[in-house]
Parts: structure tokens; C-alpha cells; sequence
């Protein structure tokens, strides 16, 4: 099966199953730092509409950091994996000092990559969620669970690779789910890219830089103030 030849490559391939979106005044992306951004990058250019980043940390257990008790995102949201919580008696003093401990991270890299600008209003609004691909999908559904207490009006995950199974455990969480292949064997998603390399906070910045110059600041203006469905 055909690799991509970088994220860029993947990023305008998968644009390609992304075009009934495009021009649409109502739709934003927000990319999964680090690696999902070169990748929304060349959706959002093809398609002209506005990128910006959505961060997701997960509230790991004390302990047991790979299993997630809940996850915080981009806009002060937090959710919170109840069955895990009850499960392990977890105190909700724990929970809250993870918390915090991950605000303060998720807050570090939304200044590097935000800067002074404000956290999109996605209220009513069309959004497609892009990483470079799913392996577990964990990261993606913590996204969506923590996007959808914004109030989009439609979320679309978007991604160039990802196992048929992860693909299909999102499908009913969200409006649709964009994948441009779903390898069997999977393996994992840099086996579909042949340049992986990992993506710099500096990188992150520029393209998001670049969209700001070509899309303007409506990126942060909710659908009426940009004149939607006229």
C-alpha cells in the first residue's frame, strides 16, 4: 500500500476527501499538536478556511500514568472518566492536583503556539479535528468528548491513516469520521509516512503563522460575525 511521502503529502490527500467543506464560512480545523498540525495545515489551505490548534492532555492515575482517569483541552475544558474515577476511589484531591499540574503544561504550549490569541469560538459551528493518524484513537476521543462541551454544531475527525477499528469506535461519537486509508496489518502510523520526523514547536508556530497572514483573524469570530449561510 502507498505511504505518504511526508505529512504534507498526507495533509493534501486527504483534503481531497475533505472538498464538500471547502469555502464554507461556518467550518474551522483544529489540528492535534504537534504532528496534526503540518498535516491541517494543507486541509485548511486547500479547503480555505481558518486552522488553529486544540490541545488535549490526559489526567493520568498517580502511579499508573498510561491509564487516564480523564483528559483536559483547549477553553478550560475538563472531562472526566467516571468508571476509572469510581473503580480506584480516586480522591478528588488527586484528580485536582493532576489537574492543575497538566492546566500548567496544556497553558505552556497554548502561549507558544497561541500566543496572545484568543481560543477559537467553535459555538454552532462546523469543526474538523486532524491528526497525522490514529493508533489507539485515545488521544482523539478525549478531543471530541472535551470539543463537544463547546457546542459545535458538527464534528468531523479527519486523518490520513489510522486502524479500521479506531476509525470505527469514533464513528459514533461524531458526525463523521475522514480517513484516507486504513492499512491491515496497521503496525502503527509512521509506518505510513516515509519522512516521520517529529514536528518542532517552531514548525507548529510558523504554519500556524502562515494561515493567520492568509485567513485573517476570523479564525477567532464565530460563524455570524463572518457572515455565515449568506
Amino acid at each position: 500500500m502507498h505511504r505518504f511521502e511526508n505529512r504534507s503529502e498526507a495533509g493534501k490527500a486527504l483534503a481531497h476527501l475533505l472538498a464538500e467543506y471547502a469555502g464554507r464560512k461556518d467550518v474551522i480545523v483544529l489540528a492535534l499538536p504537534r504532528g496534526g498540525v503540518p498535516v491541517g495545515y494543507e486541509v485548511a489551505t486547500a479547503l480555505g478556511v481558518p486552522l488553529d490548534v486544540f490541545l488535549v492532555r490526559k489526567l493520568g492515575v498517580p502511579g499508573y500514568e498510561e491509564l487516564a482517569m480523564g483528559a483536559i483541552a483547549s477553553g478550560g475544558i475538563r472531562v472526566l472518566n467516571a468508571d476509572v474515577v469510581a473503580s480506584l476511589r480516586i480522591p478528588s484531591k488527586v484528580i485536582e492536583a493532576v489537574t492543575v499540574a497538566e492546566e500548567r503544561e496544556l497553558q505552556r504550549r497554548e502561549r507558544q503556539y497561541r500566543g496572545d490569541r484568543p481560543t477559537p469560538e467553535v459555538q454552532g459551528r462546523t469543526v474538523i479535528l486532524v491528526d497525522d493518524g490514529l493508533a489507539t484513537g485515545a488521544s482523539m476521543r478525549a478531543a471530541v468528548q472535551a470539543l463537544r462541551q463547546m457546542g459545535p454544531q458538527r464534528i468531523v475527525v479527519a486523518v490520513p491513516t489510522a486502524p479500521a477499528e479506531a476509525c470505527a469506535e469514533l464513528r459514533p461519537l461524531v458526525d463523521e469520521v475522514v480517513c484516507v486509508m486504513t492499512p491491515e496489518p496497521f503496525g502503527g502510523v509512521g509506518l505510513w509516512y516515509r519522512d516521520f520526523s517529529q514536528t518542532s514547536d517552531e514548525e507548529v508556530r510558523r504554519l500556524l503563522a502562515e494561515s493567520q497572514t492568509a485567513g485573517g483573524d476570523w479564525g477567532s469570530r464565530g460563524p455570524d460575525e463572518r457572515g455565515a449561510g449568506q
